[in-house]
């Protein structure tokens, strides 16, 4: 028997997901949580084969202290000896969402309009430890890996280089005459088209890619 955990904040979400695993006789829903916290405390519990997680969560009962799945999916990796699996089931499909979500640890990732067919035998791959990636997600990383998004703008370009040389964004700013904020920005759109999630990783996959 697969024993899920579903990690979602929408109450009608988890109702929805609950519905199409309990048809399954290999499946059995063991718990319900809200927030990214609570997939944590829960997995840590034990018990779990699988956790099906959301990307993205409201505050919890003391604030956001993990703020997104993929952060709950990190410390779970960090912190346990054998942890459950991670299958994202989330509406987010951009490529730093996706990146984010593997890069810390997911074994899969659903969007929520997959059917029936398709988040059963996720939850079965991922119980495995099987990668479980649904066709429109598995077709944008092909096409990632094909073709690179490195279509960074000058001005990217060189923020990126004063942020792989050690600078903050305020001295940043100041180089560049640039507000912190619109500094923020630049860093947005630079991960968004490198489908990374932090600094290390803007700078490292620039790097791969040539355009450091």
């Amino acid at each position: 028997m697969i024993r899920v955990l579903l990690a979602d904040d929408h109450e009608i979400v988890r109702l929805g997901l609950r519905a199409v695993l309990e048809e399954a006789d290999d499946i059995e829903v063991v718990g319900e949580v809200a927030t990214a916290e609570g997939a944590i405390a829960a997995a840590q519990a034990g018990g779990l084969d699988v956790i099906l997680m959301d990307l993205r969560f409201g505050a919890g009962a003391e604030g956001t202290l993990v703020s997104t799945g993929a952060d709950a999916t990190a410390e779970i990796k960090r912190t346990m000896k054998n942890p459950p699996n991670v299958l994202v089931v989330t509406n987010y499909d951009t490529d730093a969402e996706i990146m984010g979500a593997i890069e810390a640890g997911a074994v899969g990732y659903l969007l929520k309009d997959a059917p029936p067919s398709e988040l059963l035998a996720a939850v079965r791959s991922a119980a495995e430890g099987d990668s479980a990636l649904s066709p429109v997600v598995a077709n944008r990383l092909m096409t990632r890996v094909r073709t690179p998004r490195t279509s960074l703008t000058p001005r990217e370009l060189e923020v990126l280089k004063l942020v792989a040389a050690g600078s903050s964004n305020r001295e940043i700013g100041k180089v560049l005459f640039l507000s912190e904020a619109t500094v923020k920005s630049h860093l947005v759109h630079i991960y968004d088209k490198l489908g990374v999630r932090s600094r290390t990783s803007a700078v490292a996959a620039a790097r791969e890619q040539g355009v450091l």
